[in-house]
């Protein structure tokens, strides 16, 4: 477990510093195109369900036999070659750096009222129509996205990194959210095919995602007048309004933590979707929500490692 906790805290400081190098492959590509292959293969005829979940078992057991050999022969080198490319494989399955610019691209043009790039930006992020948007709703959605994508893509991966020894854990994980982003639709395409993959990302987001929301309810930045005990009350009960399990401990948690109120009324390729607000909108959205939102985000991913390295380095010390 020790050179396992050693690559976790290399890779996070190497994804907060460096991120995702635009040119570099990225794994998630090659799993994407194998989730492709194998969906146009296996997405067809009688026993869909079935086949989904084949599906599963045969991206993530590849992702994680390749992952195995790859750090197999890398620690047989030596330690610190093994160190090195388990730090850089666990680095390029989170998600702080590019989450963070992700949403800043979004802030700029908004406070500088230039609202048609701010649409454009935030389009690349969400999927939901953004053409008419104001600076209110483009605030929301950029809040929603960065709030709920704490736990899918960052405190979620780290905490199978942190279970899973490393690497080969992350990437389990990473196979079983790419999936779920891919084919865990409840659409007449795959409903039956992606049930698999909804149904297992549901559960290995189950833990992270509540402990992440817990965190920013707990040290997260305060802006709302409530009491603790009143933010804490409204969190757990309108975090279960959300549409998923898990997205609403995080968005809840941030409507709670600012003083906003998050849902409401989104448009999917012209179809409007209502969904539950969360939060009593103490104050009304502004562009300045998005930095309270990555100062949450900052706050939960430091406080999340600390976490798991107190209890890695507990765990690894009795054994």
């Amino acid at each position: 477990m020790g050179p396992h906790i050693i690559a976790i805290a290399i890779a996070l400081l190497l994804d907060r510093i460096i991120g995702d190098p635009p040119n570099w492959p990225h794994p998630v590509r090659f799993i994407g195109t194998l989730i492709s292959k194998l969906t146009t293969w296996l997405n067809k005829g009688r026993s869909k369900k079935a086949k989904g979940f084949l599906l599963v078992f045969i991206v993530v057991g590849i992702t994680f036999s390749v992952t195995i050999a790859l750090l197999v022969s890398a620690y047989s080198i030596h330690m610190w070659v093994g160190i090195i490319v388990e730090s850089i494989l666990i680095a390029s399955g989170l998600a702080q750096k590019s989450l963070r610019e992700a949403a800043m691209d979004v802030y700029k043009p908004l406070v500088a009222n230039d609202l048609p790039a701010a649409r454009q930006k935030l389009s690349w992020i969400v999927g939901r129509d953004t053409e008419t948007l104001g600076e209110q709703e483009i605030t929301r959605g950029v809040v929603e996205t960065v709030s709920e994508n704490i736990s899918d893509g960052i405190t979620a991966p780290l905490f199978y990194a942190f279970l899973f020894a490393g690497a080969p854990g992350l990437w389990v994980y990473k196979a079983i959210n790419t999936l779920d982003s891919m084919v865990g639709y409840k659409n007449e395409q795959y409903k039956e095919f992606g049930y698999a993959a909804a149904k297992l990302d549901d559960i290995a987001n189950f833990i992270p995602s509540r402990l992440t929301g817990y965190l920013i309810m707990l040290w997260g930045k305060k802006e709302s007048k409530l009491p603790f005990n009143k933010r804490m009350k409204g969190w757990w009960l309108d975090a279960k309004k959300h549409p998923s399990p898990n997205s609403g401990y995080l968005e809840a948690a941030t409507a709670y933590q600012l003083g906003i109120q998050l849902g409401g009324m989104n448009t999917y390729k012209g179809i409007i979707s209502n969904r539950a607000r969360m939060g009593i909108g103490e104050v009304p959205l502004s562009p300045n929500h998005i930095l309270s939102t990555i100062s949450h985000l900052n706050t939960a991913v430091f406080l999340f490692w600390l976490w798991m390295m107190v209890i890695g380095g507990i765990l690894y010390g009795i054994t």
